[in-house]
């Protein structure tokens, strides 16, 4: 058996004090680190797996077809460029695993631990068998326990299938992988590692590899262009027929013009570009907000966050700095200040690390007289009070502590003047709790506590950032509406205050309120819903195990800094520091990536038309076939691999939300096109009309138009103004130069197509550029008709 299956001897610590940290070392150098080595496919299937799919198979058809056709060449030329960007989309595949498997060494559990008889926090990874564990609400379990203080109820559904969750104890086990929902306890480890019921507890982000959002929008344009072709196709077989042109002649074009709609760089060109932006923000290198890193678990949440235009965010710890300090009191005879610290301070519990209950023992001192505490209920969502038994005076008094209207409820003797002094309170932005005490059935309140969570000084710039993004900022949270409403107020959000109990009965507040108080954290799914059926795309912040679905649901779930482990595995973005700062970072780079794949898009998309339109009507007026197989062939091979560097190009991210508007894309392609279609037949006439070039001349003619051309509607696209308005990134460049270099030389000197001069291959240059000129006006009228900028 394992050696980590057994529970080691004690010596070194104690059920209650825990282990000494020299035994501790000890037992991890025996035992290893409670961790489970991740199970990964070959490197070859992973490979294989890129060639399965709707988009390769349709250009492994093509490749048969091809041979089939005796174009051997051809062929293998169409199998490399398929091979080529396969290889380059698992490299870059593999690096985003790389990527991620650190991010979940960044992500990896933390336990609270007792050692050397204090309590402090370690990486679960260095548990061993003997250490005593706190755990609490929204955890999920970081090793076999047998607990021996504190009740808990856990979530085995990952175990066992079950969805309702068990309850343990004293004497009870709480199995690795499992999620506490309620309570807090305290626990002996028994097992580690793989020898654990669960078997695999560092493993906590799941992530999604292939986006349904972009399958979506690969399949639209494929369905466009396909669309396209086959007309074109149909036409040119028609007139082939018609004059006599024979099948096997025509068949190798038709073949061709089919291969051009094929965008077989699009799943590799978005991959490298989400894979670049979720390293962009990993670092923090957005220029205006450098952070300290947003961790991106799903790479297709860089794609959506371009597309969010509402962002929920909770108030503690994201727009406000999480340190809570007593601000005031109020204390109702006949008790005395110090009585009414003293009780806040007895019924919290350092162990918890809750900021509400350290802030208070942090206010009560060490001398207060608190009592014996005989019994304590940590705070749980659904009660939202902590409660304790005490021994004071010579007398066992029961004390609550937590929402003044539960506690009210709860008390026997209630001050008349409650309500007002925690109006009066709450308006000012702190979190008012009362404290009641007495025997129990005779609870009488004590007095009301005022802790002060202050608005971080950013707050109020970067919502105002957002709003000017076109995002809708709205506020949740488990706080009163006059807590709520005042630091709406401090950070500049509307002040249109819903409750929770008024979003319930009528859904459609979820876009008229821009603050939501008294909110459960399950309200939150509700929200997020009521928000998309609105038409909304929506970000959603948490931090707490009832955030997950809420989290999962949204369209780009957001796990604040604090935020318990189960948050940071739902969501699809983790931030590692306090505050909005790197929302609006994820924001901007997503917006930037958008971008870059509408330039590669829209220019894919005018290509496609240029090629299958220029050969078909070019047929049908003279006659011949303008170019060769064999060069469009080699058209698609120079082009792909010098547009895939528009992933890391420059781009201004976009002024408000975008959106996939396929047709809008078409349509505005196609404007493009006409002008790209009228450069084609101008260098179609001075081949054959002014400089009488043969027609195998004039097809290498035609095919250094066709890549002139293409470099030069990059250009062109890739800025929404004027396209000298921006520098391109160097990699776009020199990609450029050494396409052009490449296929002149082979124009040159004949290397499989015939030789023209140099003089033709320069003039062929110079109208690709005037025509730059052409197009760009053309562009901003377009992109501006279409409302794409």
């Amino acid at each position: 058996m394992d050696s980590r299956a057994t529970v080691l001897s004690r010596d070194g610590g104690s059920r209650d004090g825990g282990l000494t940290g020299s035994e501790a070392r000890r037992r991890l150098a025996r035992c290893g680190p409670n961790e489970v080595s991740e199970v990964r496919d070959p490197a070859w299937k992973r490979l294989a797996r890129r060639l399965w799919g709707p988009l390769p198979w349709m250009l492994e058809g093509t490749i048969v077809l091809t041979l089939a056709l005796g174009k051997v060449l051809e062929g293998a030329i169409i199998a490399v460029l398929l091979l080529v960007n396969t290889v380059i989309g698992f490299v870059q595949q593999s690096r985003a695993d790389g990527a991620l498997a650190l991010l979940r060494r960044r992500l990896a559990v933390n336990a609270r631990v007792r050692r050397d008889g204090a309590w402090t926090q370690i990486p679960a990874v260095q548990l061993v068998p003997g250490d005593v564990v706190r755990i609490r609400i929204g955890d999920l379990v970081p090793a076999d326990l047998e607990l021996v203080a504190g009740h808990v109820s856990l979530d085995q559904s990952s175990l066992t299938g079950e969805c309702v969750p068990v309850g343990a104890g004293d004497d009870g086990v709480a199995f690795s992988g499992t999620v506490v929902t309620r309570g807090e306890a305290t626990g002996v480890v028994t097992a580690t590692g793989s020898s654990t019921m669960f078997g695999r507890t560092s493993v906590l982000v799941r992530e999604a590899r292939t986006a349904t959002h972009l399958e979506s929008v690969i399949f639209q344009i494929v369905r466009y262009l396909v669309i396209i072709d086959v007309t074109l196709v149909v036409v040119m077989f028609t007139f082939a027929a018609a004059i006599g042109v024979p099948l096997s002649d025509t068949a190798p074009f038709a073949l061709i013009i089919l291969i051009a709609s094929v965008p077989v760089a699009l799943p590799t060109t978005f991959t490298v570009a989400q894979a670049v932006g979720a390293q962009e923000l990993s670092r923090g290198s957005d220029e205006r907000h450098p952070g300290h890193g947003v961790l991106v678990t799903r790479l297709s949440a860089v794609q959506e966050g371009a597309s969010m235009d509402v962002l929920c965010t909770d108030k503690t710890g994201t727009l406000t700095l999480n340190r809570l300090s007593l601000e005031d009191v109020v204390v109702y005879p006949p008790s005395t200040v110090g009585d009414l610290l003293a009780l806040a301070a007895v019924s919290s519990d350092e162990s918890g690390q809750d900021p509400i209950d350290l802030a208070l023992l942090r206010a009560a001192g060490e001398g207060s007289d608190r009592g014996t505490r005989l019994e304590f209920t940590p705070f749980d969502p659904s009660t939202k009070r902590t409660e304790a038994l005490v021994e004071r005076t010579g007398e066992r008094l029961r004390v609550v502590k937590g929402m003044p209207e539960v506690v009210g409820r709860l008390s026997s003797a209630v001050p008349p003047s409650l309500e007002a002094d925690v109006e009066r309170l709450a308006a000012t932005g702190a979190r008012v709790l009362a404290v009641a005490a007495g025997p129990p059935g005779r609870l009488a309140v004590v007095g009301l506590v005022a802790l002060a969570d202050r608005p971080r000084p950013d707050s109020a710039n970067l919502v105002a950032e957002l709003r000017a993004l076109g995002i809708s900022v709205k506020m949740v949270t488990g706080d009163s509406a006059a807590t709520a409403l005042s630091v709406a107020r401090q950070v500049g959000i509307e002040p249109i205050v819903c409750t929770a109990a008024q979003l319930r009965q009528q859904p459609e507040l979820a876009e008229r309120c821009a603050v939501f108080a008294g909110v459960f954290p399950e309200d939150k799914y509700e929200l997020v819903q009521s928000l998309q059926r609105a038409g909304h795309v929506v970000g959603m912040t948490g931090d707490g195990v009832n955030d997950a679905p809420a989290l999962k649901r949204a369209e780009v779930g957001i796990a604040v800094d604090t935020a318990v482990d189960v948050a940071k595995a739902a969501a699809s973005m983790v931030l590692t520091e306090p505050g909005l700062v790197d929302t609006v970072a994820a924001v901007s780079v997503s917006r930037r990536i958008y971008q870059r794949m509408m330039t590669w898009t829209l220019n894919k998309i005018i290509k496609t038309a240029q090629v299958a339109v220029f050969l078909t009507a070019a047929f049908v007026v003279t006659q011949h076939f303008v170019t060769t197989p064999l060069l469009i062939v080699l058209l698609l091979l120079a082009n792909d691999f010098v547009t895939m560097s528009l992933a890391v190009d420059h781009a201004r991210p976009s002024p408000r939300p975008e959106r996939w508007r396929v047709s809008a894309l078409v349509s505005a392609s196609l404007a493009l096109a006409g002008v790209v279609l009228a450069e084609s037949f101008l260098d179609l006439w001075l081949a054959r009309g002014v400089l009488h070039l043969s027609w195998p001349e004039t097809q290498t003619l035609i095919f250094l138009m066709l890549v002139f051309s293409g470099q030069a509607t990059v250009y062109v696209v890739r800025e929404r103004g004027h396209f000298w308005t921006s520098k391109p990134v160097g990699w776009l460049a020199a990609a450029t130069v050494a396409d052009v270099l490449v296929v002149s030389a082979l124009a040159v000197n004949g290397i499989l197509m015939t030789a023209v001069g140099l003089p033709y291959v320069i003039l062929v240059l110079v109208v690709a550029v005037a025509f730059m000129f052409a197009m760009d006006p053309v562009k901003v009228v377009a992109l501006r008709r279409f409302r794409l900028v």
